[in-house]
């Protein structure tokens, strides 16, 4: 029996002085090995993301260790990917933003099940149920290039998966890791795997947690949390190509919100799922491949659990509310090759219930009886093919259509409670969906590609529901939202040599009828929001390159920018990130390591506003900022690797300009102020493994 570890006992508290004292333990450089690799090795610390795998798709191992300071939640680990930013709102639970978009412009999956949370302001974001290091892959494809994994998915699709074990003899696998650092940061992770030829099983827990952290010039800034996964599967493997796996997890936590008027005090989450998967079939049929899921989503919010009532607010008194979300849904995929051509062609389709309850008073929501207000599924077909005419030269298509549908079950709508005009109504929309690109590999080393994609996505609960007013003479945002339309072309070169890896992707965007909310000021009662499409035009770019300078040292670079406009105003579309830079170095003889990394942002002026109301959540122009981090490590062994590392070394004040206001509740001012992010953070990792 072999056995494989990367654990250790509950760490305890470790204060700065003692992680600054680790440092002469240096860690691990920069770039991420093959997630192919074997796992006993324990692997190098991230800082930038691989360059793509193929065009339009990254694909990483969310278990390696990175900086800054490893990821709480998916949006977090997305942001080493050029392009991608978070929504900020305090210590975790980011909003992922890709080139600027962000909700169910992005398609989120988790085990390719969907997990939508069930807050109508997005405080529980899918991924903040993802905790990234319990999985094996991250599977990024930029933009609408690829029809594989449900609708919409017009800024991009993100999978978190979680692979197959294989064993040739009974045996048991296991792998884990412990964190500690600033602020009180507490992490622990566990992985193992039991099995034989004939099936396994497969424990996956994690727990993390930290208290508010302090910005560059000491202030307190509202952001601990504490949160838990356990995911247990069990797999039957009759031969090497089989497998059928039974899956459930569940999860909870909390977290403080320095932007809301609200906490979470409870992220509970129980999924369930089952898939089978057969591949090495005879003849042209490849593969089969089919899942079905259920995930349940309840959280509960409130404004005395980790926050005293502020009596000056919109919410004078202890309230809280408790909103849940169950999903369920399922895929089945076939999977041919002939001699050029690969295809998948398949079906999917999820139904989604949202209900709510809430009350004054500490506790009392527990009484309330639950109030469906929204019933939302769609249906789809696609089928995606590859054509290899040519042996170095490639044309990829995809197409699908889906039937969707909303069902409003309010009974009232609005900040008033008025009688909901639309109680009781459906919507149902068609939404087709295609791309086509090309791509060429040259004998130089240099690749190339081109490919456009239009996808129709229909509005979100989010969008559908939350919005205190719909567009100008519509009764509300459910019956006045239309579609959003979104016509892309992106292209693309990487360069590939023994030594180097270069690559840029550029894209330029349509969006008919864009979906964008406005905030006002509405005094005692809180802000007010209203959601309308408009017509929107995109474009932008992102590069990298990685050089390896002799055998131990590599250097690396890249660069992001997006750029909006509201075609009608010519205003910039809210919420688009500013131009990024990273440049990082690193050295890594097999024994010891140590790296940096430079990260500078440019300030952004070029915000929404309309008539003096906040467009998108802008909040104003922001300043550039530089900040760097080091790391540093020792390797005792491939088994046994100690990893720090030191973020913002220089106690930098700043913030990003994705942002949400301070909370007056903290004592924030009463205009929007951008919260601050940390400020010198130092950490310490440990891995072990037999």
């Amino acid at each position: 029996m072999s056995i494989r570890f990367r654990a250790a006992p509950r760490a305890s508290r470790l204060s700065v002085a003692c992680l600054l004292a680790s440092a002469a333990f240096p860690c691990t450089v920069l770039a991420a090995t093959d997630a192919a690799a074997d796992a006993t090795t324990l692997d190098t610390l991230v800082v930038t993301a691989d360059a793509p795998v193929s065009p339009l798709t990254w694909e990483t191992d969310p278990r390696l260790p990175r900086q800054p300071v490893p990821a709480s939640d998916g949006a977090d680990y997305l942001k080493t990917i050029p392009g991608f930013t978070a929504l900020r709102n305090g210590g975790t639970n980011g909003d992922p933003v890709l080139r600027g978009m962000f909700g169910s412009r992005l398609n989120l999956l988790s085990n390719d099940g969907s997990m939508p949370g069930a807050c109508p302001a997005r405080m529980d974001n899918p991924l903040s149920y993802v905790a990234p290091e319990t999985y094996d892959r991250l599977v990024v494809v930029k933009g609408p290039q690829t029809v594989l994994w449900g609708p919409g998915a017009s800024a991009g699709t993100v999978r978190f998966e979680r692979d197959t074990p294989r064993f040739e003899e009974a045996g048991v696998r296991a792998q884990g890791s412990l964190l500690a650092g600033s602020a009180g940061r507490n992490d622990q992770v566990f992985d193992a795997v039991a099995g034989a030829r004939s099936g396994y099983a497969r424990l996956s827990a994690n727990r993390s947690g930290s208290d508010d952290y302090e910005d560059g010039d000491g202030r307190r800034v509202p952001s601990s949390w504490e949160k838990w996964n356990t995911d247990l599967a069990l797999g039957w493997t009759p031969d090497e190509h089989t497998v059928l796996e039974l899956g459930v997890g569940i999860g909870d936590g909390e977290a403080r919100y320095a932007g809301r008027g609200m906490d979470g005090s409870q992220f509970k989450r129980e999924s369930n799922a089952l898939r089978f998967e057969r591949t090495d079939l005879p003849g042209a049929l490849d593969r089969i491949d089919a899942s079905v899921f259920q995930n349940l989503a309840d959280h509960v919010m409130d404004n005395y659990t980790l926050r005293d009532p502020n009596p000056d607010s919109a919410m004078p008194m202890a309230m809280a509310a408790d909103v849940e979300r169950r999903t369920r849904g399922g895929r089945a995929a076939l999977g041919w090759k002939w001699a050029q051509w690969e295809l998948v062609a398949g079906i999917d389709g999820l139904e989604s219930r949202h209900r709510q309850r809430s009350a004054m008073g500490r506790g009392t929501w527990r009484a309330q009886p639950w109030e469906t207000d929204a019933r939302m599924r769609s249906h789809g077909a696609f089928a995606e093919a590859t054509w290899r005419f040519a042996p170095a030269a490639r044309w990829i298509a995809g197409a699908r259509v889906d039937r969707a549908e909303a069902t409003d079950a309010r009974a009232t709508a609005g900040m008033m409670g008025m009688p909901n005009s639309t109680a009781g109504a459906t919507r149902e929309e068609t939404l087709p969906a295609g791309f086509l690109r090309f791509e060429q590999d040259l004998s130089s080393g240099l690749a190339w590609y081109a490919g456009i994609g239009r996808t129709e996505r229909m509005p979100d609960y989010w969008e559908l529901f939350s919005a205190d007013m719909g567009p100008m003479g519509a009764a509300n945002a459910f019956a006045g939202i239309a579609p959003e339309k979104t016509t892309q072309l992106d292209a693309g070169l990487q360069y590939r040599d023994a030594r180097t890896h270069a690559w840029l992707s550029a894209y330029a965007g349509r969006i008919d009828d864009y979906i964008l909310f406005s905030y006002m000021a509405g005094g005692m009662m809180g802000s007010m929001s209203s959601v309308a499409n408009v017509d929107a035009r995109t474009h932008g770019a992102e590069a990298g390159v990685e050089l390896a300078a002799g055998d131990a040292w590599k250097l690396g670079a890249t660069v992001a920018w997006a750029w909006g406009e509201n075609r009608a105003t010519g205003q910039a579309l809210p919420q688009m990130p500013p131009l990024e830079a990273r440049l990082s170095a690193g050295y890594d003889n097999g024994r010891w390591s140590f790296g940096g990394l430079l990260r500078a942002v440019a300030a952004q002026d070029r915000i929404a506003v309309d008539q003096g109301n906040v467009v998108g959540r802008d909040l104003g122009p922001s300043a550039g900022f530089a900040t760097l981090a080091l790391n540093g490590g020792y390797r005792f062994s491939d088994a046994l690797q100690l990893t720090a590392g030191i973020d913002n070394v220089f106690d930098r004040t700043y913030s990003e300009h994705l942002n949400l206001a301070g909370s007056a509740d903290f004592g924030w001012p009463a205009d929007p102020v951008r919260i601050n992010e940390p400020g010198r953070t130092a950490w310490l990792k440990l891995g072990v493994g037999i």
